[in-house]
Protein backbone atom coordinates (compact mmCIF):
# COMPACT_ATOMS: atom_id res chain seq x y z
CA UNK A 1 0.00 0.00 0.00
CA UNK A 2 2.91 2.34 0.79
CA UNK A 3 4.24 2.38 -2.78
CA UNK A 4 0.73 2.90 -4.16
CA UNK A 5 0.19 5.90 -1.87
CA UNK A 6 3.57 7.32 -2.86
CA UNK A 7 2.69 6.99 -6.56
CA UNK A 8 -0.67 8.71 -6.04
CA UNK A 9 0.93 11.49 -4.04
CA UNK A 10 3.65 12.09 -6.62
CA UNK A 11 1.07 12.07 -9.46
CA UNK A 12 -1.02 14.82 -7.85
CA UNK A 13 -1.64 17.65 -10.34
CA UNK A 14 -0.23 21.02 -9.37
CA UNK A 15 -3.71 22.50 -9.74
CA UNK A 16 -5.24 20.32 -7.02
CA UNK A 17 -6.33 22.15 -3.88
CA UNK A 18 -4.56 19.98 -1.32
CA UNK A 19 -5.85 22.03 1.59
CA UNK A 20 -9.38 20.78 0.82
CA UNK A 21 -8.15 17.19 1.17
CA UNK A 22 -6.53 18.10 4.48
CA UNK A 23 -9.84 19.57 5.70
CA UNK A 24 -11.71 16.43 4.66
CA UNK A 25 -9.36 14.14 6.59
CA UNK A 26 -9.09 16.50 9.55
CA UNK A 27 -12.85 16.95 9.94
CA UNK A 28 -13.63 13.22 9.85
CA UNK A 29 -10.71 12.50 12.18
CA UNK A 30 -12.04 15.08 14.65
CA UNK A 31 -15.50 13.48 14.57
CA UNK A 32 -14.03 10.04 15.25
CA UNK A 33 -11.84 11.29 18.11
CA UNK A 34 -14.79 13.21 19.57
CA UNK A 35 -16.99 10.11 19.59
CA UNK A 36 -14.30 8.07 21.29
CA UNK A 37 -13.78 10.74 23.93
CA UNK A 38 -17.45 11.54 24.60
CA UNK A 39 -18.56 7.95 25.14
CA UNK A 40 -19.12 7.37 28.86
CA UNK A 41 -19.63 3.61 29.07
CA UNK A 42 -20.45 1.86 32.34
CA UNK A 43 -21.84 -1.54 33.15
CA UNK A 44 -25.31 0.01 32.96
CA UNK A 45 -25.05 1.47 29.45
CA UNK A 46 -23.57 4.25 27.33
CA UNK A 47 -23.80 7.90 28.34
CA UNK A 48 -22.29 11.16 27.14
CA UNK A 49 -19.33 12.81 28.86
CA UNK A 50 -20.74 16.25 28.01
CA UNK A 51 -23.87 15.44 30.00
CA UNK A 52 -21.77 14.25 32.94
CA UNK A 53 -19.53 17.33 32.81
CA UNK A 54 -21.62 20.18 31.29
CA UNK A 55 -18.67 22.55 31.73
CA UNK A 56 -17.07 20.82 28.72
CA UNK A 57 -19.92 21.71 26.35
CA UNK A 58 -18.23 24.92 25.05
CA UNK A 59 -15.64 22.60 23.46
CA UNK A 60 -18.32 21.60 20.93
CA UNK A 61 -17.96 25.07 19.40
CA UNK A 62 -14.60 23.89 18.10
CA UNK A 63 -14.94 20.10 17.96
CA UNK A 64 -18.36 19.92 16.25
CA UNK A 65 -16.61 20.00 12.94
CA UNK A 66 -19.18 18.31 10.66
CA UNK A 67 -20.09 21.62 8.93
CA UNK A 68 -16.52 21.72 7.58
CA UNK A 69 -16.98 18.31 5.96
CA UNK A 70 -20.19 19.41 4.25
CA UNK A 71 -18.49 22.63 3.14
CA UNK A 72 -15.69 20.56 1.60
CA UNK A 73 -18.34 18.37 -0.02
CA UNK A 74 -19.88 21.38 -1.75
CA UNK A 75 -16.49 22.38 -3.14
CA UNK A 76 -15.79 18.87 -4.45
CA UNK A 77 -19.28 18.36 -5.89
CA UNK A 78 -19.09 21.62 -7.83
CA UNK A 79 -15.75 20.65 -9.39
CA UNK A 80 -16.90 17.10 -10.16
CA UNK A 81 -20.17 18.11 -11.82
CA UNK A 82 -18.54 20.85 -13.91
CA UNK A 83 -15.79 18.43 -14.96
CA UNK A 84 -18.37 15.96 -16.28
CA UNK A 85 -20.10 18.78 -18.18
CA UNK A 86 -16.81 19.76 -19.81
CA UNK A 87 -16.00 16.15 -20.73
CA UNK A 88 -19.40 15.56 -22.31
CA UNK A 89 -19.06 14.81 -26.07
CA UNK A 90 -19.17 17.97 -28.15
CA UNK A 91 -22.71 18.86 -29.19
CA UNK A 92 -24.24 16.34 -26.78
CA UNK A 93 -27.29 17.37 -24.79
CA UNK A 94 -27.37 14.20 -22.70
CA UNK A 95 -27.74 14.64 -18.96
CA UNK A 96 -24.60 13.95 -16.95
CA UNK A 97 -26.69 13.54 -13.79
CA UNK A 98 -26.65 9.71 -13.80
CA UNK A 99 -22.88 9.65 -14.29
CA UNK A 100 -22.41 12.32 -11.63
CA UNK A 101 -24.46 10.41 -9.05
CA UNK A 102 -22.68 7.15 -9.75
CA UNK A 103 -19.25 8.81 -9.59
CA UNK A 104 -19.94 10.55 -6.27
CA UNK A 105 -21.70 7.55 -4.70
CA UNK A 106 -19.12 4.92 -5.63
CA UNK A 107 -16.83 5.58 -2.67
CA UNK A 108 -19.72 6.45 -0.37
CA UNK A 109 -22.32 3.73 -0.80
CA UNK A 110 -20.14 0.71 -1.53
CA UNK A 111 -18.38 0.73 1.88
CA UNK A 112 -21.64 1.79 3.52
CA UNK A 113 -23.61 -1.14 2.11
CA UNK A 114 -20.87 -3.56 3.14
CA UNK A 115 -21.04 -2.14 6.68
CA UNK A 116 -24.85 -2.39 6.68
CA UNK A 117 -24.92 -5.99 5.42
CA UNK A 118 -22.14 -7.24 7.71
CA UNK A 119 -23.75 -5.70 10.79
CA UNK A 120 -27.20 -6.88 9.70
CA UNK A 121 -26.00 -10.48 9.43
CA UNK A 122 -24.21 -10.23 12.79
CA UNK A 123 -27.28 -8.72 14.48
CA UNK A 124 -29.55 -11.43 13.10
CA UNK A 125 -27.20 -14.19 14.25
CA UNK A 126 -26.82 -12.70 17.74
CA UNK A 127 -30.56 -12.37 18.23
CA UNK A 128 -31.34 -15.82 16.80
CA UNK A 129 -28.98 -17.21 19.44
CA UNK A 130 -30.88 -15.36 22.16
CA UNK A 131 -28.43 -12.49 22.66
CA UNK A 132 -28.97 -8.78 22.32
CA UNK A 133 -29.01 -7.65 25.95
CA UNK A 134 -26.61 -5.44 27.90
CA UNK A 135 -23.80 -3.78 25.99
CA UNK A 136 -24.54 -5.97 22.96
CA UNK A 137 -28.04 -4.51 22.68
CA UNK A 138 -26.68 -0.99 23.10
CA UNK A 139 -24.11 -1.69 20.38
CA UNK A 140 -26.78 -2.95 17.97
CA UNK A 141 -28.66 0.29 18.52
CA UNK A 142 -25.70 2.68 18.38
CA UNK A 143 -23.47 1.42 15.56
CA UNK A 144 -25.84 2.65 12.84
CA UNK A 145 -26.37 6.15 14.29
CA UNK A 146 -23.49 7.80 12.34
CA UNK A 147 -25.30 6.79 9.13
CA UNK A 148 -27.39 9.98 9.46
CA UNK A 149 -24.33 11.77 8.09
CA UNK A 150 -24.27 9.50 5.04
CA UNK A 151 -27.98 10.17 4.41
CA UNK A 152 -27.55 13.94 4.57
CA UNK A 153 -24.51 13.75 2.31
CA UNK A 154 -26.52 11.74 -0.24
CA UNK A 155 -29.11 14.52 -0.26
CA UNK A 156 -26.36 17.07 -0.94
CA UNK A 157 -25.10 15.04 -3.89
CA UNK A 158 -28.63 14.64 -5.24
CA UNK A 159 -29.37 18.39 -5.11
CA UNK A 160 -25.97 19.54 -6.42
CA UNK A 161 -26.96 20.17 -10.09
CA UNK A 162 -30.06 22.21 -9.19
CA UNK A 163 -28.36 24.21 -6.44
CA UNK A 164 -25.26 24.76 -8.57
CA UNK A 165 -27.48 26.36 -11.22
CA UNK A 166 -28.91 28.68 -8.57
CA UNK A 167 -25.40 29.45 -7.39
CA UNK A 168 -24.22 30.25 -10.93
CA UNK A 169 -27.10 32.69 -11.31
CA UNK A 170 -27.39 34.26 -7.87
CA UNK A 171 -24.09 33.57 -6.06
CA UNK A 172 -24.35 34.65 -2.43
CA UNK A 173 -28.07 35.20 -3.00
CA UNK A 174 -28.64 31.45 -3.27
CA UNK A 175 -26.91 30.92 0.08
CA UNK A 176 -28.92 33.78 1.60
CA UNK A 177 -32.16 32.18 0.42
CA UNK A 178 -31.30 28.88 2.13
CA UNK A 179 -30.19 30.67 5.30
CA UNK A 180 -33.39 32.72 5.26
CA UNK A 181 -35.46 29.57 4.86
CA UNK A 182 -33.66 28.07 7.89
CA UNK A 183 -34.45 31.19 9.92
CA UNK A 184 -38.11 31.06 8.83
CA UNK A 185 -38.34 27.42 9.92
CA UNK A 186 -37.03 28.24 13.40
CA UNK A 187 -39.40 31.20 13.63
CA UNK A 188 -42.36 28.98 12.80
CA UNK A 189 -41.07 26.34 15.20
CA UNK A 190 -40.36 28.47 18.27
CA UNK A 191 -42.57 31.53 17.82
CA UNK A 192 -45.63 30.02 16.14
CA UNK A 193 -45.38 26.46 17.47
CA UNK A 194 -45.98 24.90 14.05
CA UNK A 195 -45.53 21.12 14.51
CA UNK A 196 -42.97 19.08 12.54
CA UNK A 197 -41.74 22.11 10.54
CA UNK A 198 -38.33 21.82 12.23
CA UNK A 199 -37.43 18.77 10.12
CA UNK A 200 -37.14 21.01 7.05
CA UNK A 201 -33.92 22.34 8.52
CA UNK A 202 -32.20 19.03 7.89
CA UNK A 203 -32.24 20.32 4.32
CA UNK A 204 -32.00 24.11 4.69
CA UNK A 205 -29.20 24.29 7.26
CA UNK A 206 -26.93 21.64 5.78
CA UNK A 207 -27.56 22.70 2.17
CA UNK A 208 -26.68 26.29 3.14
CA UNK A 209 -23.32 25.09 4.48
CA UNK A 210 -22.90 22.97 1.33
CA UNK A 211 -23.58 26.10 -0.75
CA UNK A 212 -20.59 27.79 0.87
CA UNK A 213 -18.48 25.11 -0.81
CA UNK A 214 -19.74 26.31 -4.21
CA UNK A 215 -18.70 29.85 -3.29
CA UNK A 216 -15.27 28.56 -2.23
CA UNK A 217 -14.91 26.75 -5.59
CA UNK A 218 -15.43 30.07 -7.40
CA UNK A 219 -13.11 32.02 -5.09
CA UNK A 220 -15.98 34.10 -3.73
CA UNK A 221 -15.20 33.80 0.00
CA UNK A 222 -12.95 36.85 0.03
CA UNK A 223 -13.48 38.01 3.63
CA UNK A 224 -13.25 34.91 5.82
CA UNK A 225 -12.68 36.99 8.96
CA UNK A 226 -16.01 38.73 8.39
CA UNK A 227 -17.72 35.37 7.79
CA UNK A 228 -16.22 33.85 10.95
CA UNK A 229 -17.04 36.90 13.07
CA UNK A 230 -20.61 37.18 11.81
CA UNK A 231 -21.25 33.46 12.32
CA UNK A 232 -19.77 33.43 15.81
CA UNK A 233 -21.67 36.57 16.85
CA UNK A 234 -24.93 35.13 15.50
CA UNK A 235 -24.45 31.79 17.26
CA UNK A 236 -23.55 33.46 20.58
CA UNK A 237 -26.55 35.80 20.38
CA UNK A 238 -28.96 33.00 19.50
CA UNK A 239 -27.74 30.80 22.36
CA UNK A 240 -27.68 33.68 24.85
CA UNK A 241 -31.04 35.20 23.94
CA UNK A 242 -33.00 32.41 22.29
CA UNK A 243 -34.17 28.90 23.10
CA UNK A 244 -31.03 27.26 21.75
CA UNK A 245 -28.82 25.07 23.98
CA UNK A 246 -25.12 25.71 24.49
CA UNK A 247 -23.93 22.38 23.10
CA UNK A 248 -23.54 22.06 19.34
CA UNK A 249 -24.07 18.31 19.60
CA UNK A 250 -27.16 16.54 20.91
CA UNK A 251 -27.43 15.79 24.62
CA UNK A 252 -29.33 12.85 26.16
CA UNK A 253 -32.81 13.88 27.30
CA UNK A 254 -32.43 17.37 25.84
CA UNK A 255 -35.76 18.93 24.84
CA UNK A 256 -34.14 21.05 22.12
CA UNK A 257 -31.05 19.98 20.21
CA UNK A 258 -28.97 22.10 17.86
CA UNK A 259 -28.21 19.01 15.81
CA UNK A 260 -31.37 16.94 15.39
CA UNK A 261 -32.94 18.71 13.69
CA UNK A 262 -30.38 21.42 12.93
CA UNK A 263 -31.10 24.96 14.10
CA UNK A 264 -30.19 28.47 13.03
CA UNK A 265 -27.61 28.47 15.85
CA UNK A 266 -25.88 25.51 14.22
CA UNK A 267 -25.83 27.39 10.91
CA UNK A 268 -24.13 30.32 12.67
CA UNK A 269 -21.66 27.82 14.11
CA UNK A 270 -21.05 26.47 10.60
CA UNK A 271 -20.34 29.96 9.27
CA UNK A 272 -17.83 30.58 12.04
CA UNK A 273 -16.04 27.30 11.31
CA UNK A 274 -15.93 27.86 7.56
CA UNK A 275 -14.53 31.36 8.09
CA UNK A 276 -11.97 29.99 10.56
CA UNK A 277 -10.65 27.25 8.25
CA UNK A 278 -10.46 29.76 5.40
CA UNK A 279 -8.36 32.04 7.59
CA UNK A 280 -5.99 29.10 8.10
CA UNK A 281 -5.82 28.37 4.39
CA UNK A 282 -2.32 29.76 3.74
CA UNK A 283 -0.50 27.96 6.60
CA UNK A 284 -2.57 24.83 5.91
CA UNK A 285 -1.55 24.86 2.25
CA UNK A 286 2.12 25.22 3.24
CA UNK A 287 1.79 22.29 5.63
CA UNK A 288 0.18 19.95 3.12
CA UNK A 289 2.76 20.92 0.45
CA UNK A 290 5.33 18.92 2.42
CA UNK A 291 5.77 15.52 0.73
CA UNK A 292 5.44 13.44 3.91
CA UNK A 293 2.36 15.31 5.08
CA UNK A 294 0.74 15.03 1.66
CA UNK A 295 1.41 11.28 1.51
CA UNK A 296 -0.25 10.91 4.92
CA UNK A 297 -3.27 12.90 3.69
CA UNK A 298 -3.53 10.80 0.52
CA UNK A 299 -3.35 7.58 2.55
CA UNK A 300 -5.98 8.79 5.02
CA UNK A 301 -8.32 10.02 2.27
CA UNK A 302 -8.23 6.57 0.71
CA UNK A 303 -9.75 4.94 3.79
CA UNK A 304 -11.53 7.84 5.53
CA UNK A 305 -15.09 6.64 4.89
CA UNK A 306 -14.29 3.08 5.94
CA UNK A 307 -12.70 4.32 9.16
CA UNK A 308 -15.69 6.56 9.86
CA UNK A 309 -18.17 3.71 9.36
CA UNK A 310 -16.36 1.29 11.65
CA UNK A 311 -14.97 3.56 14.39
CA UNK A 312 -17.94 3.09 16.75
CA UNK A 313 -17.74 -0.66 16.22
CA UNK A 314 -14.10 -0.50 17.32
CA UNK A 315 -14.84 1.69 20.34
CA UNK A 316 -17.67 -0.50 21.58
CA UNK A 317 -15.55 -3.57 20.87
CA UNK A 318 -12.85 -2.20 23.18
CA UNK A 319 -15.38 -1.65 25.96
CA UNK A 320 -16.84 -5.11 25.39
CA UNK A 321 -13.39 -6.66 25.67
CA UNK A 322 -12.77 -4.76 28.91
CA UNK A 323 -16.02 -6.07 30.39
CA UNK A 324 -15.29 -9.59 29.17
CA UNK A 325 -11.80 -9.54 30.70
CA UNK A 326 -13.05 -8.11 33.97
CA UNK A 327 -11.23 -4.78 33.55
CA UNK A 328 -13.02 -2.26 35.79
CA UNK A 329 -14.84 0.63 34.12
CA UNK A 330 -14.44 3.67 36.37
CA UNK A 331 -17.20 6.22 36.78
CA UNK A 332 -17.04 8.74 33.90
CA UNK A 333 -15.04 11.92 34.46
CA UNK A 334 -13.26 10.58 37.57
CA UNK A 335 -9.48 10.59 37.79
CA UNK A 336 -9.31 6.86 37.06
CA UNK A 337 -11.57 7.34 34.02
CA UNK A 338 -9.37 10.09 32.58
CA UNK A 339 -6.28 7.96 33.19
CA UNK A 340 -7.82 5.22 31.03
CA UNK A 341 -8.69 7.56 28.14
CA UNK A 342 -5.33 7.37 26.27
CA UNK A 343 -5.29 3.57 26.51
CA UNK A 344 -8.88 3.25 25.29
CA UNK A 345 -8.25 5.58 22.36
CA UNK A 346 -5.10 3.72 21.33
CA UNK A 347 -6.95 0.41 21.52
CA UNK A 348 -9.90 1.78 19.52
CA UNK A 349 -7.52 3.21 16.90
CA UNK A 350 -5.75 -0.16 16.58
CA UNK A 351 -9.03 -2.03 16.17
CA UNK A 352 -10.26 0.55 13.66
CA UNK A 353 -7.05 0.07 11.68
CA UNK A 354 -7.67 -3.69 11.62
CA UNK A 355 -11.25 -3.17 10.38
CA UNK A 356 -10.01 -0.72 7.75
CA UNK A 357 -7.47 -3.29 6.55
CA UNK A 358 -10.31 -5.81 6.19
CA UNK A 359 -12.79 -3.54 4.38
CA UNK A 360 -10.78 -0.80 2.65
CA UNK A 361 -10.97 -2.50 -0.76
CA UNK A 362 -14.61 -1.41 -1.07
CA UNK A 363 -13.58 2.24 -0.95
CA UNK A 364 -11.35 2.15 -4.00
CA UNK A 365 -12.36 4.83 -6.50
CA UNK A 366 -13.70 3.88 -9.93
CA UNK A 367 -13.31 6.34 -12.78
CA UNK A 368 -16.64 7.29 -14.34
CA UNK A 369 -16.82 9.08 -17.68
CA UNK A 370 -19.94 10.68 -19.15
CA UNK A 371 -21.55 8.47 -21.76
CA UNK A 372 -24.75 8.43 -23.71
CA UNK A 373 -27.57 8.41 -21.19
CA UNK A 374 -30.40 5.95 -21.67
CA UNK A 375 -33.92 7.32 -21.89
CA UNK A 376 -35.19 7.95 -18.38
CA UNK A 377 -31.78 7.41 -16.78
CA UNK A 378 -31.98 10.73 -14.95
CA UNK A 379 -35.33 9.84 -13.39
CA UNK A 380 -34.09 6.38 -12.41
CA UNK A 381 -31.02 7.93 -10.79
CA UNK A 382 -33.16 10.42 -8.87
CA UNK A 383 -35.43 7.64 -7.60
CA UNK A 384 -32.39 5.56 -6.68
CA UNK A 385 -30.63 8.24 -4.66
CA UNK A 386 -33.91 9.11 -2.90
CA UNK A 387 -34.44 5.49 -1.88
CA UNK A 388 -30.82 5.21 -0.77
CA UNK A 389 -30.89 8.30 1.43
CA UNK A 390 -34.24 7.35 2.98
CA UNK A 391 -32.97 3.84 3.68
CA UNK A 392 -29.72 5.04 5.22
CA UNK A 393 -31.47 7.68 7.34
CA UNK A 394 -34.08 5.13 8.43
CA UNK A 395 -31.42 2.64 9.51
CA UNK A 396 -29.58 5.35 11.46
CA UNK A 397 -32.78 5.88 13.46
CA UNK A 398 -34.03 2.32 13.97
CA UNK A 399 -30.72 0.47 14.46
CA UNK A 400 -30.43 -3.31 14.61
CA UNK A 401 -31.72 -3.87 18.15
CA UNK A 402 -35.10 -5.62 18.27
CA UNK A 403 -34.61 -6.97 14.77
CA UNK A 404 -36.71 -10.10 15.38
CA UNK A 405 -39.41 -8.16 17.24
CA UNK A 406 -40.10 -5.92 14.24
CA UNK A 407 -38.87 -2.77 15.96
CA UNK A 408 -39.54 0.39 13.90
CA UNK A 409 -38.74 4.11 14.02
CA UNK A 410 -40.58 7.10 12.58
CA UNK A 411 -38.88 8.41 9.43
CA UNK A 412 -40.51 11.69 8.37
CA UNK A 413 -44.11 10.46 7.99
CA UNK A 414 -43.86 6.66 8.08
CA UNK A 415 -42.50 3.93 10.30
CA UNK A 416 -39.54 1.96 8.99
CA UNK A 417 -37.99 -1.29 10.19
CA UNK A 418 -34.34 -2.26 9.81
CA UNK A 419 -34.99 -4.82 7.02
CA UNK A 420 -37.09 -2.28 5.08
CA UNK A 421 -34.40 0.38 5.51
CA UNK A 422 -31.68 -1.98 4.26
CA UNK A 423 -33.83 -2.96 1.27
CA UNK A 424 -34.41 0.70 0.34
CA UNK A 425 -30.73 1.59 0.66
CA UNK A 426 -29.55 -1.44 -1.33
CA UNK A 427 -32.22 -1.06 -4.00
CA UNK A 428 -31.53 2.65 -4.37
CA UNK A 429 -27.79 2.09 -4.72
CA UNK A 430 -28.32 -0.56 -7.42
CA UNK A 431 -30.61 1.79 -9.36
CA UNK A 432 -27.99 4.55 -9.29
CA UNK A 433 -25.30 2.10 -10.40
CA UNK A 434 -27.40 0.79 -13.29
CA UNK A 435 -28.59 4.19 -14.52
CA UNK A 436 -25.09 5.69 -14.38
CA UNK A 437 -23.37 3.02 -16.43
Amino acid sequence: MGSHVRELAEATPATRDRYIDLLRVGSLGTVVLGHWLMAAVTGDGVGNLLAVVPELQPLTWVLQIMPVFFFVGGFSHALSYRSLLRRRPEGSTDSVYPSFLRARLQRLLRPTMVFVLVWGAAALLVQLLGGGGGLTGVTLRLVTQPLWFIGIYLAMVAFTPALLKLHDRYGWGAFAALAGAAAAVDLLRFAAGVPHVEFLNFAFVWLAVHQLGFLRADGRIRRPALLAGAGLAAAVALVALGPYPLSMVGMPGEKISNMAPPTLALLGHGLWLVGAVELLRAPGARLVARPRVWRAVVAANGVAMTAFLWHLTAMLGVYGAMLGLGVPLPEPATGAWWAQVPLRIVAAAALTAALVAAFRTFERPVRVAPGRAAIGAGAVSAIGVTLALLGVLGLSMVGYAGLLEGHTALLIAFHVSAPAAVAMALGGWLLVERAGR
